[in-house]
């Protein structure tokens, strides 16, 4: 009996150890604004010190208050001044630790980066991750020029990836070339860590043409021997200006150069066994001839061992869906699985991807699946369930129902007719569906958020005068002035309305507005990113000014009273800062409730630094 006890506590221990995730190692992300109050301070509670870790405040030099902690981490200084000098430190058992990160006030509560420009283009999408090793994110920007859906035929400019210090300093910039066609739908951008050395990669696919952070072409892996000056682009008719042929390629790029560190084929090909147009076997393949449904692009970052971060890119959600996942590791990039829905027993799959995806461990077995729409893949590569319910626009993943166990998926589709799916709220685990109302019209738009303390749990709209609904499906009363983006921006944990280049507070109108700036992706308007970037856990906004010459990084001056370790530290929320930038841009979630009377959130178990496989 001993032995066995011994035996189910080492088992325990193990389990323990390899269910921590490895992420990034953050710094204080200290912050200081001059407000008409005084300085506000904010900075930034890592989830391994959350509930054991204090907090002293100096002036220049100066002690001049102690947050507890069990106290948020921001502070208002009346006294404080644009010349003062701040710095916190952490306390743990009542011991001051030596840790000195300083700052003084900035003037505005944004940060403005001017950027590098190119004629005729704007800065579009943008990610974060530690690019230099230093515990603060840098920011990853596509400067987009001319593009086109894929609906459409034409010519487009050569997409652009910019990367830049929160200081301003431009790191390098990749040019993706003229063999990767410019649209919402074909260059999804992954910033991770994903070796766990510290310093985020840039992984996209590429093609030749495509020039890596130091100015070269690249020469890695199969590109070693094409013809980087060839053009791909089809010209005439449906297919003009698209790119039908030649060798598609998926990069591993350095955060810190943006220099090409691996090179391999892109999982799946347009048509396997050869680059050449074929329509029949497009058609075939695809569901059209002129690249339309094949071009449509989508890539996410999971743990799909339950530990370390692993890449994957995603072809097709019309008809044919594939996943392929891939791991960098030890400066070598391999597969690891390709799901098919072209392969006998993945047939339901087809037809169920959505304009964007979401990933998460939605079934509790520590590693994560990928939401594809009305479908999920498990972490293995199998499928996981299908609803069979279609393709959507937008899609949401969360704790929503606090009462019930598990997560939630709340998705608007796109299908239309008298049957059409309309919105449905499933358990995100199994693919039940919990609720839903049909609608004739294509729901293009549509979130999901705790936006009224009034009900118990989140609530979810969309357009065509859908909700809002409560987590039960019951219409409750009022109107969300929007249904874009979502952001926590106030001293609560209900959650604001975001959209264009403000911000709303639901039945209580406009809180912010982000003068002389605007937001991106047309009707969508939504921001570059939204994030947890530094200060406490309330989320950061980035817009291009309407100038097209910078971009902004505002932040909330709003005390609050709640305690919470950065949201870059909760897995769900931190992959959907990875995934933002893909298809049609969603706002990030947390795993965990986050509204009126919420549970303490769980601590996640994770771990800094890199360890071997």
């Amino acid at each position: 009996m001993k032995n066995l006890i011994l035996s189910l506590i080492i088992l325990s221990a193990f389990f323990s150890v390899n269910a921590q995730r490895q992420m990034e190692k953050l710094d204080r992300g200290l912050l200081a604004v001059k407000t008409d109050e005084g300085v506000f301070l904010s900075w930034r509670i890592l989830a391994t010190e959350m509930n054991n870790t204090a907090f002293n405040i100096y002036r220049d030099n100066q002690k001049i208050a102690i947050i507890s902690a069990s106290e948020a981490s921001n502070y208002v200084d009346k006294d404080g001044h644009q010349t003062s000098v701040y710095t916190i430190k952490p306390v743990v058992n009542n011991i001051e630790l030596n840790e000195n990160q300083t700052t003084g006030p900035l003037n505005n509560n944004y940060i403005e980066i001017a950027l590098k420009q190119h004629e005729g283009y704007t800065p579009g999408d943008a990610s974060a991750g530690d690019l230099t090793g230093d515990g603060q994110y840098e920011i990853v920007i596509h400067q987009s020029g001319r593009g086109r859906d894929n609906s459409h035929p034409g010519f487009t400019d050569e997409p652009i990836l910019q990367a830049y210090t929160l200081s301003g300093k431009l790191l390098w910039e990749i040019n993706l070339g003229k063999n990767i066609r410019e649209g919402a739908h074909y260059t999804q951008f992954m910033v991770y860590d994903l070796d766990g050395d510290g310093i985020a990669e840039i992984a996209c696919k590429t093609a030749p043409g495509t020039t890596d952070g130091s100015g070269r072409f690249l020469s890695l892996g199969p590109a070693a021997s094409d013809n980087d000056m060839a053009d791909y682009r089809s010209v005439g008719g449906r297919i003009d200006g698209r790119i039908l042929s030649g060798p598609e390629y998926l990069t591993i790029f350095d955060g810190k150069t943006g220099k090409e560190l691996a090179t391999t084929y892109y999982i799946p090909a347009r048509l396997e066994g050869t680059t050449a147009y074929n329509q029949q076997k497009l058609k075939e393949t695809w569901g059209d001839n002129y690249g339309n449904r094949s071009d449509r692009f989508l890539a996410c970052i999971a743990y799909l061992d339950g530990k370390r971060p692993s890449l994957v890119m995603a072809r097709g959600y019309y008809t044919r869906t594939v996943l392929a996942a891939w791991n960098w590791r030890n400066g070598e990039l391999s597969h690891l699985w390709t799901f098919d829905s072209n392969t006998p027993g993945n047939e339901a799959y087809a037809g169920q991807g959505s304009h964007n995806l979401a990933v998460g461990d939605v079934d509790n077995d520590t590693f994560d699946e990928i939401i594809y729409g009305a479908c999920a893949i498990d972490h293995n590569g199998e499928g996981l369930y299908t609803t069979g319910m279609g393709h959507g626009d937008a899609g949401h993943l969360s704790d929503f129902d606090p009462d019930r166990p598990g997560l939630e998926f709340f998705m608007p589709h796109e299908a239309k007719g008298p049957d059409a799916a309309g919105v449905s709220f499933r358990n995100a685990g199994t693919g039940e569906i919990i609720w839903e109302y049909k609608h004739p019209e294509d729901i293009g738009r549509g979130v999901a958020a705790d936006i009224c303390s009034k009900h118990n749990g989140a609530e979810a709209w969309a357009i065509w005068g859908l909700g809002p609904y409560n987590v039960k499906g019951e219409a409750i009363d009022g109107k969300p002035q929007s249904y874009n983006f979502l952001v926590w921006w106030d001293g609560d944990e209900l959650r604001e309305l975001l959209d264009k280049n403000y911000i709303d507070k639901f039945s209580k109108g406009r809180l912010f507005t982000a003068n002389e700036c605007s937001s991106i992706n047309g009707s969508k308007s939504t921001p570059n990113l939204s994030a947890d970037l530094f200060g406490d856990w309330r989320e950061e906004v980035i817009w291009r000014t309407t100038d097209n010459k910078a971009i902004r990084i505002y932040t909330t001056t709003l005390p609050t009273q709640r305690r919470l370790y950065t949201l870059m530290h909760d897995p769900i929320y931190r992959l959907s800062i990875a995934w933002q930038n893909a298809g049609y841009n969603q706002p990030p979630h947390t795993g965990f409730f986050m509204g009126h009377n919420m549970p303490e959130p769980p601590v996640p178990e994770i771990y800094f630094g890199k360890k071997t496989d």
